[in-house]
């Protein structure tokens, strides 16, 4: 099948997105592995697909599958793309857009300075909900809240790491760090990924924290890797450094891919996550009709 597609990113964490509004064009989860692949396909973190509203009063149903051809329920960065590439395709005029996703509604804000704003909904930090399972752990009380000391599976630290399990539709475990520059992001990442205490896995977020409004930021998403930048895992860096008492409701935050603004109220209200949406190319690709 020859397939169209629009290449995009926000703050360098890039998506290729399609356009399933006139009807599902049926792909597999090998489809979905090969749009990923930098080598052989387009090359994307996340491939964000557009389908009609499921639902009255919902314009639009928004659904994400990583570069190893995983469904995953949320994506921040593609939010805003998403609501960028619908506006651009000429699929809505609206300016505020309500899009279904595996977690729940979200309403991305087109501004006049061309960049978005998501109401992410409120994060949840309901262990069983994230989930992360707690159990013979004692919390290490900080702020308001706290940090789980958590074991890692053929790690050659002597000591367990502090996380803040946090999630924002999908699972994210926060680690706060001296620097990201010197963090070892690589090596702990994944090491936090493979613990069994996160039963659908987890988006592991370095946080370096400059002054109460600015965090540096580095992320290894599930099923990806390392990303230049994470929607969510901003998000979820954000209010886990609210509630640890290091930072104010509204933080910039530093990405290797860009700049990203973070701003939530507290318990209960939600995070609005504001930052830019790039088309970067339009194109298309042969896909075999099996695969």
């Amino acid at each position: 099948m020859r397939l169209p597609f629009t290449k995009m990113q926000g703050a360098g964490n890039d998506f290729v997105v399609l356009d399933e509004t006139r009807g599902r064009l049926g792909l597999t989860a090998a489809h979905y592995r090969l749009l990923g692949d930098r080598h052989f396909g387009v090359g994307a973190d996340q491939i964000l697909t557009v389908r009609p509203s499921p639902a009255e009063g919902i314009d639009f149903e928004y659904v994400i599958h990583n570069a190893d051809g995983a469904e995953v329920e949320q994506c921040g960065n593609g939010a805003r793309c998403f609501a960028r590439f619908v506006r651009d395709q000429g699929l809505t005029d609206k300016d505020v857009i309500r899009v279904q996703t595996m977690k729940g509604v979200i309403e991305p804000r087109l501004t006049a300075d061309g960049r978005v704003t998501v109401n992410m909904g409120a994060p949840v930090f309901a262990l069983e909900q994230i989930p992360f399972d707690a159990t013979g752990l004692t919390l290490q009380p900080q702020g308001a809240w706290g940090n789980w000391p958590l074991a890692l599976v053929e790690s050659t630290h002597a000591a367990p790491v502090l996380v803040a399990p946090v999630s924002m539709g999908n699972p994210h475990a926060v680690l706060q760090v001296d620097s990201v520059d010197t963090a070892a992001v690589a090596t702990l990442g994944p090491l936090v990924q493979a613990s069994l205490r996160f039963p659908q896995g987890v988006n592991v977020g370095f946080m370096q924290v400059v002054d109460r409004a600015h965090i540096r930021l580095r992320v290894v998403e599930r099923g990806v890797g390392e990303t230049l930048a994470c929607g969510t895992g901003a998000c979820a860096a954000v209010v886990a450094g609210i509630r640890l008492g290091l930072l104010d409701a509204t933080v910039a935050v530093q990405t290797r891919g860009g700049d990203l603004s973070i701003a939530w109220a507290g318990l209960g209200e939600p995070v609005m996550m504001t930052g830019p949406a790039t088309t970067v190319f339009q194109g298309e690709i042969d896909l075999p009709d099996t695969l």
